[in-house]
């Protein structure tokens, strides 16, 4: 069996591992993983990920889990353009500069809204509204910070070209977007990188790989979506609990 990516495209990470595979016409097998049916709670999906989340590269019969460690994966397996992952040692320790601060500051906090305004409803669960503001001045500072150390003058977050740094922060940024909370409002130079990020990724990639999301406010709307079966509840409620 050849390559195989277990996903679930209203997921930020699933999404940077889709779009970055399709993009560089990496062949793999789709194997989709609906959270909301609570298909990553499974005895099937538990035997290849006993951690129950997405997304999962399978190779074989090698198994990989964190978007970061399977991008770099496919990055140097199928020997991709250089500036994904650079080989310049120095431009390489600023991809993973940024990776290790996505993973503390945007990673988790952009994610929020999606749980208070979609998944918290639908178990049945409101979340406080100083929460909601507290979250939403979180993004706005974690996003002045972007602008600050990373992006500055550049048209890319590590210089001149795109890389996986891009490509992670843009799918975290998009989330927001789609619950109705477009942070890009009044912020040109990051809407501009926004904007060369797209265009260098192709439209009909990104809109494929954003619908999920970008409808999901609509189908909640319209009672759309799948009720999260109850053995999702406990750790859905947890989640919900841990949003500061």
């Amino acid at each position: 069996m050849g390559l195989e990516l277990y996903l679930d495209l209203r997921s930020q990470p699933c999404r940077a591992v889709y779009i970055f595979a399709k993009k560089n016409a990496i062949p793999f097998q789709m194997r989709t993983v609906d959270i909301l049916k609570g298909q990553h709670l499974s005895e099937q999906f538990s035997q290849v990920n006993c951690l129950n989340k997405v997304p999962v590269l399978k190779d074989g019969s090698f198994v990989l889990t964190e978007s970061t460690a399977i991008l770099i994966y496919l990055s140097s397996k199928y020997q991709v353009a250089d500036h994904w992952y650079p080989a310049d040692l120095q431009a390489r320790a600023q991809v993973h500069e940024y990776l290790g601060w996505h993973a503390d500051n945007i990673r988790g906090t952009f994610g929020v809204l999606l749980w208070t305004k979609v998944l918290g409803p639908l178990i049945g669960v409101q979340v406080p509204e100083e929460k909601v503001e507290r979250n939403k001045n979180s993004m706005v500072l974690a996003v002045q910070r972007l602008e600050e150390k990373f992006l500055r003058d550049r048209a890319f977050l590590v210089g001149q070209h795109v890389t996986l740094a891009d490509l992670m922060s843009l799918e975290e940024l998009m989330q927001p977007v789609a619950l109705g909370y477009n942070l890009f409002e009044g912020r040109p130079q990051l809407t501009a990188w926004r904007e060369r990020v797209e265009a260098f990724l192709g439209a009909e990639l990104c809109q494929e790989a954003h619908s999920p999301i970008l409808s999901i406010l609509g189908q909640a709307a319209k009672k759309m979506l799948p009720v999260p079966p109850p053995e999702a509840h406990a750790s859905m409620q947890l989640r919900i609990a841990r949003i500061p």
